[in-house]
């Protein structure tokens, strides 16, 4: 068996599911990939299952009854994942905006001595493609009012390419987490951060989605921006909930 895992969740992927599993195979670091799918109205699930035919021995689907968002998806990956006693544990999108041929320098960063590895949009300048002026800003001054309001030194707190040692799920305690949006990589790297876990960040190239239609809404970003200061207030009053 294989030490490493990349988590994949989908909602209408079909134009880009196939072509991502094979990039990361094709990688001659060896990784497991588990696809959690919900319920795709477009076939991505059936994708999979055409390509386990190929791959049997390591593409693991996971399919859901409903669209319930990205940080249910991952948690649910993340137990399966520590049930099979994977040892590094990776979150990944399926549209190429991480591109694979970075997988292996976050196991390397893990292997060496980090917990978390960041595949990180902002630690040297933005190393950001495709994003409108707007989308870019949001997301640089996101970064900095988490930052800001949760002491953490991490340039990227909303990057959801991650590498999380299988120790730190293990003593995170999945069932409390709060975030279902894209805040949840905020409180993924928040509770890591309040453990003493030792996060490190390595600077990637994040290239928009070219194919297939943006997850991002409005009530992602609130949830973000609300979210992240009542997060913090809790981790004060209520620290036996972190």
């Amino acid at each position: 068996m294989e030490d490493s895992l990349v988590i994949i969740p989908t909602f209408n992927e079909i134009e880009n599911i196939e072509a991502i599993i094979k990039a990361v195979f094709a990688l001659e670091k060896k990784f497991h990939v588990l696809v959690v799918d919900d319920n795709s109205p477009d076939g991505t699930a059936d994708k999979v299952r055409e390509l386990q035919q190929q791959f049997s021995d390591r593409l693991f689907l996971e399919v859901r009854k409903e669209k319930s968002g990205l940080g249910t998806a991952y948690i649910h990956g993340f137990k399966w994942a520590i049930d099979r006693k994977y040892d590094f544990i990776f979150e990944m999108d399926a549209d190429f905006s991480h591109r694979p041929d970075d997988l292996p320098r976050l196991y390397r960063a893990c292997v060496n001595g980090a917990d978390v590895v960041v595949g990180s949009r902002y630690k040297k300048g933005v190393n950001v493609v495709n994003w409108p002026l707007y989308r870019m800003l949001l997301s640089y001054g996101a970064s900095f009012y988490v930052k800001l309001i949760t002491g953490m030194r991490v340039h990227d707190p909303t990057a959801g390419f991650v590498c999380y040692k299988r120790k730190v799920l293990e003593e995170i305690n999945l069932d409390t987490i709060k975030f279902v949006g894209y805040a949840f990589q905020i409180e993924m790297k928040f509770r890591a951060h309040l453990k003493k876990f030792k996060i490190e960040e390595i600077s990637i190239i994040f290239t928009d989605r070219i194919r297939g239609k943006s997850k991002m809404s409005s009530s992602i970003v609130g949830e973000a921006i609300f979210g992240v200061l009542k997060m913090k207030l809790s981790s004060i009053f209520q620290r036996h909930k972190f």
